[in-house]
């Protein structure tokens, strides 16, 4: 094991000790509690963050107060989070490729793996790969026939530099061997918009509600999944790993992070409430009307799947050169 890993699996471990302290000064929480969204408004993130405030705030006893910082794939509002006061009042709400690909980048954000504490694991969210008007093609094998026939003029969009989507792009080109340029965005939203406008022929984005709704009326092309079994909303649809891409077959997880030096009471209470929360009606039924899968699980395993996702990447980032555009 290299000195690099070895970092990583201790960091891993530590948690949920790691940067925590034994308990908290004073009674928690005292103020309301600020949640950052590291992501702009109109995402299944944002509404999956907005969902959970209000009943958390109820088990608290404290707003929950929701706040945007979008940008740089999250990486934006997780140095925000890492810069806050570790009182249990300042929480984020992220994808974990701010700590899993983006420091690992040539040019990429500050390492924020012992800056920041992961609370707990709320859902992992399934990659949709579809099609837009600018595309003439009708499946996965096309884009990547297109794309041999005609290097660098297919153009595939991404809500952004180091988040799931690029990574299964990344993971496409690698494999094929083909390509293809990355049109990077700052979220889901702006994204979408341009894809209806035909700016690009292909992107990669979260299956939710409103893409459903997209694919359902033929204005975009369903292509591929990134998942481990084809979705109930779209059986017809083939995974990536059934299209012979089983690297690119990436989803997302998210979760809420804390500053480093958070009461570990502290951590520990906000891991249980989030905990009940997804076990209940509402939650778990805004997840499957989102087709999002729960997460949950204790800090711990959380911070093992942070772990183990950074080793993948790392290994992503070693055969691209080190560069990912």
């Amino acid at each position: 094991m290299n000195a690099t890993r070895r970092q990583i699996v201790r960091a891993a471990l530590a948690w949920p000790a790691f940067g925590v302290a034994a308990a908290p000064a004073a009674p928690w929480p005292s103020r309301p509690v600020h949640l950052i969204v590291v992501y702009p408004p109109g995402g299944v993130s944002d509404a999956m963050a907005r969902t959970l405030a209000e009943p958390l705030a109820q088990a608290l006893g404290v707003p929950v107060v929701v706040e945007n910082r979008g940008g740089a794939g999250g990486a934006l509002g997780m140095e925000v989070l890492s810069r806050a006061a570790p009182d249990g009042c300042t929480l984020a709400f992220s994808a974990v490729s701010p700590l899993t690909l983006q420091p690992l980048l040539a040019g990429g954000p500050r390492d924020l793996l012992g800056s920041v504490v992961p609370v707990a694991g709320v859902m992992n969210t399934p990659v949709l790969v579809a099609g837009t008007p600018a595309f003439s093609g009708q499946s996965f094998a096309d884009l990547i026939a297109q794309a041999r026939a005609h290097p660098g003029a297919v153009r595939w969009a991404t809500s952004g530099i180091a988040t799931s989507g690029h990574m299964v792009l990344a993971q496409t080109r690698l494999q094929s061997g083909v390509d293809i340029t990355h049109v990077p965005y700052q979220g889901g939203g702006p994204q979408i918009n341009d894809a209806l406008g035909g700016q690009f022929e292909v992107l990669s984005t979260n299956v939710a509600a409103a893409q459903l709704q997209l694919l359902a009326a033929g204005r975009l092309k369903a292509l591929a999944v990134g998942a481990p079994t084809r979705l109930e909303a779209l059986p017809q649809v083939p995974t990536l790993a059934e299209l012979g891409y089983p690297q690119a077959n990436i989803g997302s997880l998210f979760g809420l992070f804390a500053p480093a030096g958070t009461p570990a009471a502290v951590v520990t209470r906000l891991n249980a409430e989030i905990g009940r929360l997804l076990a209940s009606d509402a939650v778990a039924s805004r997840l499957r009307e989102s087709h999002n899968l729960p997460a949950g699980g204790t800090q711990q395993d959380f911070a093992q799947q942070i772990a183990a996702e950074r080793r993948r990447n790392q290994v992503l980032v070693k055969r691209s050169g080190g560069l990912l555009d």
